[in-house]
C-alpha cells in the first residue's frame, strides 16, 4: 500500500518577537484528507503558527514545505495559487456586496478569463463568470444558505455570516483549508453542525483547525497538536490527547474551563 506524502510540513519553526519566543522548534504535519487540530491556552503560539503558515509572519529558524517543496517567499495573496484557503477569526466580509458576490471573491483562482476580457464583455469571460457563479451557488447550497445569496451579510444572523465566510474559502476548492477559531460566536447547536461539516470536508480537502472549543476539536479532528509557550508538548489522536495527564492538567481542565479557554 502506498503511503501518501504529507501535504504541509512545518519543520522546527522558531519565531521571536523581540525577547519573546512565540514558537520554538515547532513541527506540525498535515496529511492529505485529514483534519488536524491545534489547541493550547492564550499565548501558546497558535495564532503565530497560523500566521506563519499563511505567510503573515516569517520564522527566524526552520521552514515550511508544501507537497515536498520548500516555501521561501509565500504570502497571503499567493495562498490561493498554492491551493490553500483560509478563514480568519473576524468575518472579513464585504458589507456592500451580496452574499453571492462575497463568495465569488474567493473563486478567482479558477477564473480563466483575464480582467480585461471581463471588462470588455468578451464571450469567454461571460462563460467563465457563469461557471464561477454556478460553483458559488453550489457551495452556498451545500452549506444550507442558498436562499441568502442576494442578501447583504449585515442583514443576516452571525451564524449565517460565518457560513458565508466559509463558503468563500471553499469555493476555491482548496487542497488545504485553514480555519482560525471558526466556532467563535456560535451557539452549541451551530457548533455541533460545524463539527459534522468539518468532518465531511475530508472527502475533498485537508483541514487545519485552530480552535478553543474542545468539543469541536475532539469530534472533528483526526489528530491534535497541543502547544504550550510556543512548543509542541503533545500530539496524537483525540483519545490520546484526552487521556494525556499533562494535557488534561495544563490545557483541558474541566469541561467548562475548556469551552472558555
Amino acid at each position: 500500500m502506498t503511503i501518501a506524502s504529507p501535504l504541509l510540513e512545518v519543520d522546527r519553526v522558531t519565531v521571536r518577537f523581540g525577547g519573546l519566543v512565540a514558537l520554538h522548534e515547532a513541527t506540525v504535519t498535515v496529511e492529505p484528507r485529514t483534519v488536524l487540530g491545534v489547541i493550547g491556552p492564550n499565548g501558546a503560539g497558535k495564532t503565530t503558527l497560523f500566521n506563519v503558515i499563511c505567510g503573515f509572519v516569517r520564522p527566524q529558524q526552520g521552514g515550511l514545505r508544501w507537497r515536498g517543496t520548500e516555501l521561501t517567499a509565500h504570502s497571503p495573496r499567493k495562498l490561493a495559487d498554492l491551493g490553500i484557503a483560509r478563514t480568519l477569526q473576524g468575518l472579513g466580509l464585504f458589507p456592500g456586496l451580496t452574499v453571492l458576490e462575497n463568495v465569488l471573491t474567493g473563486a478567482q483562482r479558477h477564473a480563466r478569463a483575464g480582467a480585461l476580457s471581463t471588462l470588455l464583455g468578451l464571450r469567454g469571460a461571460a462563460k467563465d463568470e457563469a461557471a464561477l457563479r454556478e460553483r458559488a451557488h453550489a457551495v452556498l447550497a451545500d452549506l444550507g444558505i442558498a436562499t441568502a445569496h442576494a442578501r447583504l451579510p449585515g442583514a443576516l444572523p452571525y451564524g449565517v455570516q460565518k457560513r458565508v465566510a466559509l463558503a468563500r474559502a471553499l469555493v476555491a476548492e482548496p487542497e488545504l483549508l485553514l480555519l482560525d477559531e471558526p466556532a467563535s460566536g456560535l451557539s452549541a447547536e451551530e457548533i455541533d453542525e460545524l463539527a459534522e461539516r468539518v468532518r465531511g470536508f475530508t472527502t475533498r480537502t485537508s483541514v487545519l483547525l485552530v480552535e478553543h472549543h474542545m468539543d469541536l476539536v475532539m469530534r472533528a479532528c483526526d489528530r491534535i497538536v497541543v502547544l504550550n509557550f510556543g512548543e509542541v508538548i503533545a500530539q496524537g489522536s483525540p483519545d490520546r490527547i484526552r487521556a494525556d495527564p499533562v494535557v488534561a492538567e495544563a490545557y483541558l481542565g474541566t469541561t467548562e474551563e475548556a469551552s472558555h479557554a
